[in-house]
């Protein structure tokens, strides 16, 4: 598979950018106005990030602002607003880089005004803007960004959440779903983009392997720069290695174009991929990937998604606007939204909120989401807890599908709150509740 986007998605880009000033155009001048709230939101909607990744993001927050302005959610969403207020969404491209988005966030909350933020994919972006969303007191929500820094380097943080989960959960997931499923594999390598996720959710894989699987050899692992496209070379020095498990965090279209490159190399008829992102691509890949390839869905989310009422008005709405089910980009996008919601509805402002006022709402709380509960339990009421999910996929007669799916609690897959998630894993995972 390449990376290259389909003229639906290219169509789609568009379509994103009018929403940005478009959806809530028949408010008209809306952002001048008392009643409405503004929200910045950024994903990537440009780059090879954009098609699998970045776009269905932006989908999904579109669909489900729209829902709330009409006032369609299912309960307890069903009023119409947030705290009575018209939503209107910003939509920023996140391509470009960390310190292009420190600019566009500071742009976002001097120039456009916005009340809040939402965004963030990359976790090198996700890292420089913790720090200057505590500086500019803006109520922050990172929906995707995994790496386990940003409240490691935000200590105490006021104003910025998470409300997915980060790449400690991917990854003692991983290595969980690997002892049950795959005892016997005694060869293990990866492939990791070389930035700070890449990086971080290795350093976790196998520290948790060393708990769990203490038998298996770490044989190889290979660091590509983000966005490289290309793998020739580190599929050949996997494939010297003999592993038979490839264990990789690689997201969006570089994760594609290895699993297509890797397929086409004979190298994942020789070992099973365990793509912690690979859900992304489960309706994507269209048999490109080998049956049996382990995919993650960091959490409950797209094809993991529990059936709630919430969960199947959102699938039916995303597959009714673009044919296609959600995948776990944008269910975790329209968490995020769902979050906001919840966080001014609760506020208690008369009016549009203050950004404290937002902030004393979402810390330590519980909401339902097209997830399931989420409960913002970790990082002092400000980092999100749920379980971990994994599968394999198949194809057949060109449906995908995912099988023998197990789930792991959040309290099976993420350190105890104020607990180094690295020593806990080295620790033996004390205190981890995993029935």
């Amino acid at each position: 598979m390449t990376t290259q986007q389909p003229k639906t998605l290219k169509r789609t880009l568009l379509s994103v950018a009018l929403a940005s000033v478009g959806l809530m155009g028949l408010a008209g001048s809306a952002s001048a106005q008392d009643d409405t709230f503004k929200v910045g939101f950024v994903t990537f909607l440009s780059g090879g990030a954009s098609g699998p990744f970045g776009v269905p993001a932006a989908q999904g927050a579109e669909i489900v602002i729209k829902a709330i302005n009409e006032g369609t959610l299912p309960a307890p969403y069903n009023t119409k607003g947030v705290n009575g207020l018209t939503l209107e969404s910003v939509v920023v491209d996140e391509a470009g880089g960390p310190t292009k988005q420190v600019e566009e966030y500071r742009n976002l909350v001097q120039r456009q005004d916005v009340n809040a933020v939402i965004g963030y994919i990359s976790s090198g972006d996700c890292l420089a803007i913790g720090p200057v969303a505590e500086e500019m007191e803006m109520f922050t929500i990172a929906f995707d960004c995994g790496t386990p820094r940003l409240f490691q380097e935000v200590e105490n943080p006021t104003y910025l959440f998470r409300t997915g989960l980060d790449a400690v959960a991917d990854n003692v997931g991983a290595a969980r779903y690997l002892a049950e499923t795959h005892p016997n594999a005694s060869r293990i390598a990866g492939i990791q983009q070389n930035y700070a996720w890449g990086q971080d959710s290795w350093q976790d894989f196998t520290l948790a392997m060393e708990q769990l699987m203490p038998e298996a050899e770490i044989v190889n692992n290979q660091t590509p720069q983000i966005f490289q496209g290309s793998y020739g070379t580190e599929i050949s020095a996997l494939q010297t290695r003999r592993p038979d498990i490839i264990h990789s965090s690689m997201w969006g279209g570089d994760m594609e174009s290895f699993v297509a490159q890797a397929n086409a190399r004979g190298l994942l008829a020789q070992a099973t991929a365990l793509l912690t992102t690979g859900e992304s691509g489960l309706h994507r890949f269209e048999g490109q990937a080998p049956n049996g390839t382990i995919l993650g869905g960091r959490g409950p989310f797209g094809g993991f998604m529990p059936e709630n009422e919430l969960s199947d008005w959102f699938s039916e709405a995303y597959e009714e606007e673009h044919g296609t089910p959600p995948s776990y980009p944008a269910s975790k996008a329209a968490q995020a939204i769902l979050a906001l919601k919840y966080a001014a509805d609760n506020s208690g402002a008369d009016g549009i909120p203050s950004p404290e006022q937002l902030a004393a709402a979402l810390k330590g709380a519980e909401f339902p989401s097209v997830s399931g509960t989420v409960r913002m339990a970790l990082a002092d009421g400000h980092q999100a807890l749920q379980p971990m999910y994994y599968g394999e996929y198949h194809y057949e007669d060109g449906e995908a599908s995912l099988r023998n799916v197990r789930s792991f609690p959040g309290e099976c897959v993420s350190a105890p709150d104020g607990q180094n998630p690295q020593e806990w894993i080295k620790a033996g995972f004390p205190g981890a509740d995993c029935d």
